[in-house]
Protein backbone atom coordinates (compact mmCIF):
# COMPACT_ATOMS: atom_id res chain seq x y z
CA UNK A 1 0.00 0.00 0.00
CA UNK A 2 1.26 3.46 -0.88
CA UNK A 3 1.96 5.89 1.96
CA UNK A 4 -1.00 8.23 2.57
CA UNK A 5 1.18 11.19 1.61
CA UNK A 6 2.11 9.75 -1.79
CA UNK A 7 0.26 9.37 -5.05
CA UNK A 8 0.81 7.29 -8.15
CA UNK A 9 -0.38 7.74 -11.68
CA UNK A 10 0.68 7.12 -15.22
CA UNK A 11 2.38 10.22 -16.61
CA UNK A 12 4.18 10.85 -19.85
CA UNK A 13 7.17 12.20 -17.96
CA UNK A 14 7.83 9.14 -15.81
CA UNK A 15 11.61 8.94 -16.05
CA UNK A 16 12.08 12.71 -15.91
CA UNK A 17 9.41 13.57 -13.33
CA UNK A 18 12.08 13.69 -10.61
CA UNK A 19 13.99 16.99 -10.51
CA UNK A 20 17.30 17.12 -12.34
CA UNK A 21 16.70 14.32 -14.85
CA UNK A 22 16.68 14.78 -18.62
CA UNK A 23 16.09 12.24 -21.37
CA UNK A 24 16.05 11.75 -25.12
CA UNK A 25 15.18 9.13 -27.70
CA UNK A 26 16.43 8.96 -31.28
CA UNK A 27 15.95 6.77 -34.35
CA UNK A 28 19.28 5.42 -35.54
CA UNK A 29 18.18 2.23 -37.33
CA UNK A 30 19.70 -0.32 -34.92
CA UNK A 31 17.36 -2.87 -36.46
CA UNK A 32 14.19 -1.23 -37.75
CA UNK A 33 13.42 1.82 -39.85
CA UNK A 34 11.23 4.69 -38.70
CA UNK A 35 11.20 4.17 -34.93
CA UNK A 36 13.14 5.47 -31.95
CA UNK A 37 15.68 2.89 -30.80
CA UNK A 38 18.41 4.78 -28.89
CA UNK A 39 17.65 6.33 -25.52
CA UNK A 40 19.64 8.47 -23.10
CA UNK A 41 18.70 9.28 -19.48
CA UNK A 42 20.86 11.77 -17.59
CA UNK A 43 21.03 13.35 -14.12
CA UNK A 44 22.25 16.94 -14.13
CA UNK A 45 23.12 16.63 -10.44
CA UNK A 46 26.60 15.54 -9.42
CA UNK A 47 26.78 13.09 -6.56
CA UNK A 48 23.92 10.81 -5.69
CA UNK A 49 23.80 7.03 -5.78
CA UNK A 50 22.60 4.16 -7.96
CA UNK A 51 21.45 0.58 -7.43
CA UNK A 52 20.84 -2.25 -9.87
CA UNK A 53 19.24 -5.68 -10.06
CA UNK A 54 20.09 -7.84 -13.06
CA UNK A 55 18.83 -11.13 -14.44
CA UNK A 56 19.46 -14.38 -12.59
CA UNK A 57 20.08 -16.07 -15.94
CA UNK A 58 23.57 -17.59 -16.06
CA UNK A 59 23.89 -16.14 -19.57
CA UNK A 60 24.17 -12.38 -19.05
CA UNK A 61 24.32 -9.88 -21.90
CA UNK A 62 27.43 -7.71 -22.19
CA UNK A 63 25.64 -4.47 -21.14
CA UNK A 64 24.69 -6.03 -17.81
CA UNK A 65 28.32 -6.79 -17.01
CA UNK A 66 29.30 -3.21 -17.82
CA UNK A 67 26.43 -1.74 -15.80
CA UNK A 68 26.98 -3.93 -12.77
CA UNK A 69 30.62 -2.88 -12.61
CA UNK A 70 29.70 0.79 -13.05
CA UNK A 71 27.20 0.66 -10.19
CA UNK A 72 29.66 -1.14 -7.93
CA UNK A 73 32.61 1.16 -8.59
CA UNK A 74 31.23 4.51 -9.73
CA UNK A 75 28.53 7.10 -9.26
CA UNK A 76 26.13 6.33 -12.12
CA UNK A 77 24.46 9.48 -13.45
CA UNK A 78 23.30 8.30 -16.86
CA UNK A 79 22.14 5.29 -18.84
CA UNK A 80 22.36 4.69 -22.58
CA UNK A 81 19.93 2.14 -24.03
CA UNK A 82 19.34 0.63 -27.44
CA UNK A 83 16.48 -1.56 -28.63
CA UNK A 84 16.37 -4.01 -31.53
CA UNK A 85 19.60 -5.87 -30.75
CA UNK A 86 20.24 -7.41 -27.32
CA UNK A 87 24.04 -7.57 -27.58
CA UNK A 88 23.85 -10.94 -25.83
CA UNK A 89 25.90 -14.03 -26.74
CA UNK A 90 28.11 -11.78 -28.87
CA UNK A 91 31.53 -12.67 -27.45
CA UNK A 92 34.42 -10.28 -26.94
CA UNK A 93 33.12 -7.89 -29.56
CA UNK A 94 29.85 -7.59 -27.66
CA UNK A 95 31.67 -6.53 -24.51
CA UNK A 96 33.77 -4.07 -26.49
CA UNK A 97 30.62 -2.60 -28.04
CA UNK A 98 28.95 -2.19 -24.64
CA UNK A 99 32.05 -0.43 -23.31
CA UNK A 100 32.13 1.71 -26.44
CA UNK A 101 28.53 2.80 -25.84
CA UNK A 102 29.47 3.72 -22.29
CA UNK A 103 32.54 5.71 -23.39
CA UNK A 104 30.70 7.52 -26.17
CA UNK A 105 27.82 8.55 -23.91
CA UNK A 106 30.22 9.68 -21.19
CA UNK A 107 32.13 11.87 -23.63
CA UNK A 108 28.95 13.53 -24.91
CA UNK A 109 27.68 14.17 -21.36
CA UNK A 110 30.98 15.29 -19.84
CA UNK A 111 31.12 12.29 -17.51
CA UNK A 112 33.58 9.54 -16.71
CA UNK A 113 32.74 6.16 -18.34
CA UNK A 114 32.01 4.55 -14.95
CA UNK A 115 29.24 7.13 -14.46
CA UNK A 116 27.25 5.62 -17.34
CA UNK A 117 25.14 2.45 -17.28
CA UNK A 118 24.39 0.54 -20.49
CA UNK A 119 21.35 -1.52 -21.49
CA UNK A 120 20.28 -3.32 -24.66
CA UNK A 121 17.17 -5.25 -25.67
CA UNK A 122 16.16 -7.15 -28.77
CA UNK A 123 17.41 -10.09 -30.80
CA UNK A 124 20.08 -12.30 -29.23
CA UNK A 125 23.25 -13.20 -31.11
CA UNK A 126 23.57 -10.19 -33.40
CA UNK A 127 26.23 -7.50 -33.22
CA UNK A 128 25.33 -3.84 -32.83
CA UNK A 129 25.76 -1.50 -35.83
CA UNK A 130 28.11 0.71 -33.87
CA UNK A 131 28.42 3.41 -36.51
CA UNK A 132 24.67 4.06 -36.27
CA UNK A 133 24.69 3.70 -32.48
CA UNK A 134 27.42 6.31 -32.22
CA UNK A 135 25.39 8.74 -34.33
CA UNK A 136 22.33 8.04 -32.20
CA UNK A 137 24.19 8.74 -28.96
CA UNK A 138 25.43 12.09 -30.27
CA UNK A 139 21.96 13.08 -31.45
CA UNK A 140 20.37 12.00 -28.15
CA UNK A 141 22.87 13.98 -26.10
CA UNK A 142 22.07 17.05 -28.17
CA UNK A 143 18.31 16.68 -27.71
CA UNK A 144 18.04 16.03 -23.96
CA UNK A 145 14.94 17.56 -22.38
CA UNK A 146 12.52 17.17 -19.49
CA UNK A 147 10.12 15.27 -21.76
CA UNK A 148 10.60 11.59 -21.00
CA UNK A 149 8.32 10.35 -23.80
CA UNK A 150 10.99 9.87 -26.50
CA UNK A 151 13.11 7.82 -24.10
CA UNK A 152 10.09 5.68 -23.15
CA UNK A 153 9.50 4.97 -26.84
CA UNK A 154 13.14 4.26 -27.64
CA UNK A 155 13.42 1.29 -25.28
CA UNK A 156 10.44 -0.64 -26.72
CA UNK A 157 10.58 -3.81 -28.81
CA UNK A 158 7.31 -5.72 -29.31
CA UNK A 159 5.54 -3.57 -26.71
CA UNK A 160 2.33 -1.97 -27.94
CA UNK A 161 2.66 1.09 -25.69
CA UNK A 162 5.02 2.92 -23.37
CA UNK A 163 4.99 2.22 -19.63
CA UNK A 164 5.56 5.04 -17.15
CA UNK A 165 4.62 5.76 -13.53
CA UNK A 166 5.22 8.45 -10.91
CA UNK A 167 4.79 8.60 -7.12
CA UNK A 168 5.32 11.52 -4.77
CA UNK A 169 5.89 11.36 -1.03
CA UNK A 170 6.86 13.78 1.70
CA UNK A 171 10.37 13.23 3.07
CA UNK A 172 11.72 15.51 5.80
CA UNK A 173 9.20 18.21 4.92
CA UNK A 174 10.12 18.10 1.21
CA UNK A 175 8.12 16.52 -1.61
CA UNK A 176 10.20 13.76 -3.15
CA UNK A 177 9.39 12.33 -6.56
CA UNK A 178 10.00 8.78 -7.77
CA UNK A 179 9.52 8.27 -11.50
CA UNK A 180 9.93 5.23 -13.64
CA UNK A 181 9.80 3.84 -17.15
CA UNK A 182 9.88 0.24 -18.34
CA UNK A 183 9.64 -1.99 -21.36
CA UNK A 184 8.57 -5.60 -21.55
CA UNK A 185 6.06 -7.61 -23.49
CA UNK A 186 7.17 -11.17 -24.12
CA UNK A 187 9.49 -13.55 -25.89
CA UNK A 188 12.33 -12.87 -28.24
CA UNK A 189 14.46 -15.43 -30.02
CA UNK A 190 15.48 -17.80 -28.57
CA UNK A 191 12.74 -18.18 -26.00
CA UNK A 192 13.68 -15.31 -23.69
CA UNK A 193 11.45 -12.64 -22.16
CA UNK A 194 13.04 -9.22 -21.90
CA UNK A 195 12.23 -6.38 -19.51
CA UNK A 196 14.11 -3.22 -18.65
CA UNK A 197 13.14 -0.65 -16.03
CA UNK A 198 14.72 2.66 -15.08
CA UNK A 199 13.60 4.38 -11.89
CA UNK A 200 14.72 7.85 -10.82
CA UNK A 201 14.29 9.92 -7.68
CA UNK A 202 15.32 13.38 -6.57
CA UNK A 203 15.76 12.17 -2.98
CA UNK A 204 19.19 11.77 -1.43
CA UNK A 205 19.63 8.13 -0.37
CA UNK A 206 22.67 6.34 1.01
CA UNK A 207 23.85 3.77 -1.56
CA UNK A 208 23.43 0.61 0.53
CA UNK A 209 19.95 1.72 1.58
CA UNK A 210 19.04 2.49 -2.03
CA UNK A 211 20.05 -1.03 -3.03
CA UNK A 212 18.01 -2.44 -0.17
CA UNK A 213 14.93 -0.52 -1.33
CA UNK A 214 15.40 -1.73 -4.89
CA UNK A 215 15.89 -5.35 -3.86
CA UNK A 216 12.71 -5.38 -1.78
CA UNK A 217 10.60 -3.63 -4.39
CA UNK A 218 11.88 -5.91 -7.16
CA UNK A 219 10.92 -9.00 -5.20
CA UNK A 220 7.36 -7.74 -4.70
CA UNK A 221 6.82 -6.37 -8.22
CA UNK A 222 8.92 -7.46 -11.20
CA UNK A 223 9.63 -10.86 -9.64
CA UNK A 224 5.88 -11.48 -9.46
CA UNK A 225 4.96 -11.01 -13.09
CA UNK A 226 5.12 -13.46 -15.96
CA UNK A 227 4.24 -13.37 -19.61
CA UNK A 228 5.68 -16.67 -20.80
CA UNK A 229 7.83 -18.05 -18.00
CA UNK A 230 11.21 -17.33 -19.60
CA UNK A 231 14.05 -15.47 -17.90
CA UNK A 232 16.00 -13.00 -20.01
CA UNK A 233 19.69 -12.56 -20.63
CA UNK A 234 19.11 -8.79 -20.50
CA UNK A 235 16.71 -8.08 -17.59
CA UNK A 236 17.74 -5.00 -15.63
CA UNK A 237 16.20 -2.65 -13.09
CA UNK A 238 18.27 0.48 -12.42
CA UNK A 239 17.43 2.99 -9.66
CA UNK A 240 19.19 6.38 -9.62
CA UNK A 241 18.90 8.89 -6.75
CA UNK A 242 20.40 12.34 -7.38
CA UNK A 243 19.51 14.20 -4.16
CA UNK A 244 18.19 17.26 -5.99
CA UNK A 245 15.62 18.08 -3.28
CA UNK A 246 18.42 18.51 -0.75
CA UNK A 247 17.13 16.24 1.99
CA UNK A 248 19.42 14.64 4.54
CA UNK A 249 20.48 11.35 2.88
CA UNK A 250 18.08 8.58 3.80
CA UNK A 251 19.35 5.42 5.45
CA UNK A 252 17.48 2.31 6.55
CA UNK A 253 17.27 3.77 10.05
CA UNK A 254 15.74 7.08 8.87
CA UNK A 255 12.22 7.83 10.04
CA UNK A 256 11.07 8.51 6.46
CA UNK A 257 12.83 5.54 4.84
CA UNK A 258 9.70 3.29 4.90
CA UNK A 259 7.75 6.01 3.06
CA UNK A 260 10.49 6.16 0.42
CA UNK A 261 10.40 2.36 0.06
CA UNK A 262 6.64 2.50 -0.45
CA UNK A 263 6.98 5.13 -3.18
CA UNK A 264 9.60 3.06 -5.01
CA UNK A 265 7.45 -0.06 -4.74
CA UNK A 266 4.37 1.85 -5.93
CA UNK A 267 6.14 3.00 -9.09
CA UNK A 268 7.65 -0.41 -9.79
CA UNK A 269 4.35 -2.12 -9.07
CA UNK A 270 2.59 0.11 -11.56
CA UNK A 271 5.22 -0.62 -14.19
CA UNK A 272 5.15 -4.35 -13.48
CA UNK A 273 1.40 -4.56 -14.01
CA UNK A 274 1.68 -2.60 -17.25
CA UNK A 275 4.26 -5.12 -18.51
CA UNK A 276 1.93 -8.00 -17.67
CA UNK A 277 -1.03 -6.21 -19.24
CA UNK A 278 0.97 -5.65 -22.43
CA UNK A 279 2.13 -9.24 -22.80
CA UNK A 280 2.55 -10.26 -26.41
CA UNK A 281 -0.86 -10.94 -27.91
CA UNK A 282 -2.56 -10.42 -24.55
CA UNK A 283 -6.17 -9.32 -24.24
CA UNK A 284 -6.38 -9.13 -20.45
CA UNK A 285 -4.39 -8.66 -17.25
CA UNK A 286 -4.63 -11.55 -14.79
CA UNK A 287 -4.09 -10.93 -11.09
CA UNK A 288 -3.77 -13.93 -8.77
CA UNK A 289 -4.18 -13.20 -5.07
CA UNK A 290 -3.20 -15.76 -2.45
CA UNK A 291 -4.26 -15.15 1.15
CA UNK A 292 -3.85 -17.10 4.36
CA UNK A 293 -0.55 -18.82 3.54
CA UNK A 294 1.98 -19.55 6.28
CA UNK A 295 4.19 -16.66 5.14
CA UNK A 296 4.50 -14.17 2.28
CA UNK A 297 7.14 -16.16 0.40
CA UNK A 298 4.80 -19.18 0.25
CA UNK A 299 1.90 -17.03 -0.91
CA UNK A 300 4.09 -15.52 -3.63
CA UNK A 301 5.22 -18.94 -4.88
CA UNK A 302 1.62 -20.15 -5.09
CA UNK A 303 0.41 -17.00 -6.85
CA UNK A 304 3.26 -17.12 -9.38
CA UNK A 305 2.59 -20.79 -10.14
CA UNK A 306 -1.04 -20.07 -10.96
CA UNK A 307 -0.48 -16.91 -13.00
CA UNK A 308 2.33 -18.63 -14.93
CA UNK A 309 0.31 -21.72 -15.82
CA UNK A 310 -0.23 -21.98 -19.57
CA UNK A 311 -3.48 -23.83 -18.88
CA UNK A 312 -4.79 -21.09 -16.59
CA UNK A 313 -3.72 -18.42 -19.10
CA UNK A 314 -5.46 -20.25 -21.96
CA UNK A 315 -8.60 -20.73 -19.87
CA UNK A 316 -8.68 -17.01 -19.12
CA UNK A 317 -8.45 -16.28 -22.83
CA UNK A 318 -11.32 -18.70 -23.50
CA UNK A 319 -13.33 -17.25 -20.59
CA UNK A 320 -13.58 -20.64 -18.90
CA UNK A 321 -13.49 -20.48 -15.08
CA UNK A 322 -11.64 -23.78 -14.80
CA UNK A 323 -10.82 -23.93 -11.10
CA UNK A 324 -9.17 -27.35 -11.49
CA UNK A 325 -6.28 -25.74 -13.36
CA UNK A 326 -5.82 -23.21 -10.55
CA UNK A 327 -5.71 -25.90 -7.87
CA UNK A 328 -3.35 -28.07 -9.92
CA UNK A 329 -0.92 -25.19 -10.42
CA UNK A 330 -0.92 -24.50 -6.69
CA UNK A 331 -0.15 -28.17 -6.11
CA UNK A 332 3.12 -28.09 -8.07
CA UNK A 333 4.33 -24.75 -6.68
CA UNK A 334 6.58 -26.49 -4.17
CA UNK A 335 4.63 -25.17 -1.19
CA UNK A 336 2.99 -27.67 1.18
CA UNK A 337 -0.63 -26.85 2.03
CA UNK A 338 -3.87 -28.64 2.89
CA UNK A 339 -6.09 -28.80 -0.21
CA UNK A 340 -9.09 -29.33 2.08
CA UNK A 341 -8.59 -25.84 3.46
CA UNK A 342 -8.48 -24.01 0.12
CA UNK A 343 -11.11 -21.64 -1.24
CA UNK A 344 -10.94 -20.51 -4.88
CA UNK A 345 -12.81 -17.50 -6.25
CA UNK A 346 -13.11 -16.15 -9.78
CA UNK A 347 -13.89 -12.52 -9.10
CA UNK A 348 -16.62 -12.64 -6.42
CA UNK A 349 -17.79 -16.14 -7.39
CA UNK A 350 -16.68 -18.95 -5.06
CA UNK A 351 -16.07 -22.13 -7.06
CA UNK A 352 -14.15 -24.44 -4.69
CA UNK A 353 -14.11 -25.04 -0.93
CA UNK A 354 -13.29 -27.81 1.57
CA UNK A 355 -11.80 -30.12 -1.03
CA UNK A 356 -14.67 -30.07 -3.50
CA UNK A 357 -16.46 -27.82 -5.99
CA UNK A 358 -19.04 -25.36 -4.71
CA UNK A 359 -22.42 -25.11 -6.38
CA UNK A 360 -22.34 -21.90 -8.40
CA UNK A 361 -23.64 -20.29 -11.56
CA UNK A 362 -21.09 -21.25 -14.22
CA UNK A 363 -22.21 -18.44 -16.49
CA UNK A 364 -21.52 -15.89 -13.77
CA UNK A 365 -18.11 -17.42 -13.06
CA UNK A 366 -17.14 -17.39 -16.73
CA UNK A 367 -18.34 -13.80 -17.01
CA UNK A 368 -15.64 -12.73 -14.54
CA UNK A 369 -13.11 -13.59 -17.25
CA UNK A 370 -14.80 -11.51 -19.95
CA UNK A 371 -13.24 -8.13 -19.14
CA UNK A 372 -9.73 -6.84 -19.63
CA UNK A 373 -8.84 -7.46 -15.96
CA UNK A 374 -9.27 -10.83 -14.25
CA UNK A 375 -8.87 -11.54 -10.53
CA UNK A 376 -8.46 -15.08 -9.20
CA UNK A 377 -8.25 -15.47 -5.41
CA UNK A 378 -7.13 -18.49 -3.38
CA UNK A 379 -7.52 -18.54 0.41
CA UNK A 380 -5.69 -21.13 2.50
CA UNK A 381 -6.42 -20.39 6.16
CA UNK A 382 -2.93 -21.46 7.30
CA UNK A 383 -1.44 -18.13 8.37
CA UNK A 384 -1.21 -14.43 7.60
CA UNK A 385 0.96 -14.61 4.48
CA UNK A 386 -0.48 -12.97 1.39
CA UNK A 387 0.85 -11.99 -2.04
CA UNK A 388 -0.29 -11.07 -5.53
CA UNK A 389 1.19 -11.98 -8.90
CA UNK A 390 0.34 -10.67 -12.34
CA UNK A 391 0.29 -12.09 -15.83
CA UNK A 392 -1.78 -12.20 -18.99
CA UNK A 393 -3.80 -14.59 -21.08
CA UNK A 394 -2.29 -16.86 -23.75
CA UNK A 395 -3.60 -16.13 -27.22
CA UNK A 396 -3.15 -17.20 -30.85
CA UNK A 397 -1.41 -13.89 -31.53
CA UNK A 398 1.34 -14.74 -29.04
CA UNK A 399 2.40 -17.69 -31.23
CA UNK A 400 2.21 -15.57 -34.36
CA UNK A 401 4.43 -12.85 -32.88
CA UNK A 402 7.10 -15.24 -31.64
CA UNK A 403 7.01 -17.52 -34.65
CA UNK A 404 8.50 -14.75 -36.77
CA UNK A 405 10.31 -12.45 -34.31
CA UNK A 406 13.58 -12.33 -36.28
CA UNK A 407 12.03 -11.82 -39.70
Amino acid sequence: MVNKNSEIGIERTGATAAAGFLAAGEACRVRYEGRRDLGLLFSQEAGGAAAVVVTTNVVKAAPLLVTREAVETGNVRAVVVNSGVANAATGERGLEDACRMQTLAAAELGLEPEEVAVASTGVIGEHLPMDRVETGIKEAAASLSSDGSPFAEAILTTDTRTKEAVARVEIGGEVVTVGGVAKGSGMIHPNMATMLAFVTTDAAVEKKSLQNALNGATERTFNRITVDGDTSTNDMVLLMANGAVGNEPLTQSSLDYPAFEEAVEAVMGGLAKEIARDGEGATKLIEVVVEGAKEEVSAAALAKAVVGSSLVKAAAYGEDANWGRVLAAMGYAGVPFDPEGVEIHFGPVKVFEKGEPVAHNATEANATLAGDEVVITARLGEGKGSASAWGCDLTHEYVEINGSYRS
